[in-house]
C-alpha cells in the first residue's frame, strides 16, 4: 500500500509546521496543495515565528500580528531580515523591536501621505 502524503491534510500540516522559513517557501513549490497550505494557512508561518520570537510574547500580541498581515507577513518583513543579518546565528529576537518595525512597515503601506512617513526610524545609526 502506497500512502501519499497529499491525501491526509493533517500529517502534511504537521510536517510543513517543523520547516524553518526559507524551506517553508521553498515547499510553496511543490505543488499547488503545498502552495495553497503555506499562502492560506497562517499557523505555518505562526510556527516559524515562534522558533526566534518568543512565544509567550508573541502569543500575548497576535491580535496586533493577525490585524497587520499575519505571522506570514510579520516573518518576510521583520524576522527574516533580521535573521539573514545575523549571518544564521540562531538568536531569539527581541519581540518589541521586531513588532515595532512591522507596525512601522504596515504604517507606511496604510498611508499615502509621504510627509507622514516614518521610514527613518529604520535606518542604521551609527554610534
Amino acid at each position: 500500500m502506497v500512502m501519499v502524503i497529499n491525501d491526509n491534510i493533517d500529517i502534511l500540516r504537521e510536517i510543513l509546521k517543523r520547516l524553518d522559513g526559507p524551506s517553508l517557501g521553498v515547499a510553496a513549490c511543490v505543488c499547488r496543495l503545498w502552495c495553497s497550505m503555506t499562502r492560506n494557512d497562517d499557523s505555518l508561518w505562526e510556527q516559524v515565528c515562534f522558533r526566534h520570537v518568543s512565544s509567550t510574547a508573541l502569543a500575548s500580541v497576535r491580535a496586533v500580528v493577525v490585524a497587520l498581515g499575519g505571522y506570514k507577513r510579520l516573518y518576510m518583513v521583520c524576522v527574516r531580515p533580521v535573521l539573514s543579518r545575523l549571518g544564521g546565528q540562531q538568536h531569539k529576537l527581541h519581540l518589541s523591536l521586531s513588532l515595532s518595525l512591522f507596525c512601522i512597515h504596515s504604517y507606511e503601506r496604510f498611508s499615502s501621505d509621504p510627509a507622514s512617513s516614518l521610514m527613518f526610524l529604520c535606518n542604521t545609526v551609527n554610534l
